[in-house]
């Protein structure tokens, strides 16, 4: 796939987001059935998982689209090791829920790695050869190899996708900003429980000219990206 000496140009707001295709990494954060799924830890809580399954299908276009462009794609899990040795007793206990972390849920022990409700939606499984970043807090960075991974992958953009919107999508595009990477976040396929927070945290994105980064739909990234073919 050829590609333009100045980039790929995408639709976007607050201007146009240009990137290349070997400077450009996907990243699919916590799709996980824990938070997505109905039955699953964020369903358990009370919450109307309805949006978040409404991210999934033009994920799984976006996905499709970066593979077929050979766009590297990033997962993260945010979850536990069973000894729960990983998890701030603060976390553990915040909320006083019923059910928390590491009690049993429907799906397993909830946010444990290993157990079915921290396993990505199968809609949108990885493949074996792309990378899964397994994390204990909301902002991906946070104890992982992420930004190793990024650095050796040559990677100076990020196409951000994932749930929820105001938590850890929020939390990932701060902790990029700040080491230097240039975040477009997918605004259909980024999810809330509530919509006015999904609101928000969209324009806390582009707000000030772009103070974290950028915002477009998933037909701008992959109209952008085909019209390279």
């Amino acid at each position: 796939m050829s590609q333009p000496s100045d980039g790929i140009v995408i639709n976007a707001e607050p201007y146009e987001f240009t990137c290349k295709l070997d400077d450009t990494a996907l990243l699919v954060i916590d799709m996980q059935r824990d938070f997505v799924a109905t039955g699953g830890f964020g369903d358990s809580l009370g919450n109307d998982v309805s949006n978040l399954h409404d991210t999934i299908e033009p994920t799984r276009n976006v996905l499709e689209t970066a593979r077929e462009a050979g766009i590297p794609v990033i997962y993260t899990r945010e979850g536990h090791a069973p000894h729960l040795a990983d998890c701030p007793p603060s976390k553990e206990e915040r909320g006083q829920l019923d059910v928390g972390i590491g009690d049993e849920g429907a799906m397993g022990d909830v946010l444990v790695r290993g157990e079915e409700g921290h396993e990505i939606v199968t809609e949108l499984e990885p493949r074996d050869d792309e990378v899964v970043i397994d994390k204990p807090g909301k902002g991906s960075f946070y104890a992982t190899d992420l930004n190793l991974v990024l650095r050796n992958l040559g990677t100076e953009n990020l196409i951000v996708t994932g749930v929820t919107t105001e938590v850890c999508v929020h939390t990932t595009i701060r902790e990029a900003n700040d080491r230097g990477y240039e975040c477009l976040m997918l605004e259909d396929c980024v999810g809330s429980y509530f919509d006015e927070f999904q609101r928000v945290g969209v324009e806390m994105i582009k707000a000030q000219g772009g103070i974290f980064g950028w915002v477009a739909d998933s037909q701008a990234f992959t109209g952008a990206i085909e019209s390279e073919a």
